[in-house]
């Protein structure tokens, strides 16, 4: 395990008590590790298991941890695709609904939910750009999920910013992140949709001079890039002007970069490539084509 202490430790070091990856085994930089990652959301740690180990190991990885003097609290899940996630708060007293904060911003999260704490830390820079660059601009944020990329917006001064998520129970955790943030309502509309069924709706509220395509790289019954990332880029046309800019995001390992540029080539031509963000440091990866990809376009006429 002292790989693994190693990184931790290194990374908390770099975290300044902001959520943070402590250690990113899936990016295959750490052999005989793939299978772990480890978030913080200080003081306490979660680590989630991609494959099944032997209860003896998860004793030793716990032990490990419980070393490190800045951790004051374990949750440990197992994941994988299409097998339902099972978790266990293995030591400390970490609550089931807390505050964090990422790039100054408070955000809540659920360190003990099963599936997703409510902020992806990957799409930390992609975060940092939005709030670097949505000043006076006009947003719309699809696949918003818990709107953090819509509370970075506003944080960078962004005329208003429209979030449209099929998930109430997300939307609702959005109205409450922007609250954490001293954000009035006046600035932000929430939009619980089905996105694919709600269009007019969300044309009508445009244009955008920004748009953030964010969507889980598989969540059968709701989308799958394969088939649904198409019919939402090629509505771009109709939601933006001359100028507007696009980030599109994705973070399935079978798909590299090509994927999303093809399908914008294929879609749109009158936007342009302007350049991959790059991913945060504390999600190292041997093959950067398998990791998170977030692509700038903006529109040229």
């Amino acid at each position: 395990m002292q790989i693994v202490l190693n990184e931790v430790n290194k990374q908390l070091a770099e975290s300044v008590d902001e959520a943070r990856r402590i250690f990113h085994g899936r990016g295959h930089c750490f052999e005989g590790f793939e299978h772990l990652v480890i978030d913080w959301y200080p003081p306490y740690a979660v680590a989630r298991l991609y494959s099944d180990v032997e209860p003896s190991w998860v004793e030793q990885l716990s032990g490990a941890l419980k070393t490190v003097p800045d951790i004051k609290g374990l949750v440990v899940q197992q994941r994988g695709r299409g097998k339902e996630a099972n978790q266990d708060a293995v030591w400390g007293d970490v609550p089931d609904l807390m505050e964090t904060q990422e790039l100054g911003l408070a955000y809540q999260v659920k360190p003990k939910r099963n599936q997703n704490s409510g902020l992806f830390l990957d799409m930390r820079e992609g975060r940092r750009w939005v709030k670097e660059h949505a000043n006076e601009k006009r947003v719309l944020n699809l696949f918003s999920y818990t709107c953090a990329f819509s509370v970075a917006a506003i944080a960078g001064g962004a005329d208003h910013v429209v979030n449209v998520d099929m998930s109430k129970g997300a939307i609702n955790t959005g109205r409450d992140n922007h609250r954490l943030n001293g954000i009035k309502g006046d600035r932000v509309t929430f939009l619980a949709y089905d996105l694919f069924r709600s269009w007019k709706r969300v044309r009508q509220l445009g244009p955008y001079d920004l748009i953030v395509i964010d969507p889980p790289s598989f969540q059968p019954g709701s989308f799958v890039a394969e088939k649904d990332y198409r019919k939402v880029i090629r509505r771009l046309n109709e939601l933006t002007a001359a100028g507007g800019q696009v980030l599109a995001c994705h973070n399935d390992p079978k798909n590299g970069t090509e994927f999303l540029k093809q399908l914008m080539l294929e879609e749109c031509p009158d936007f342009t490539f302007v350049e991959r963000l790059e991913n945060p440091d504390d999600f190292p990866e041997a093959e950067l084509e398998k990791g998170l990809k977030v692509l700038l376009y903006v529109r040229d006429k």
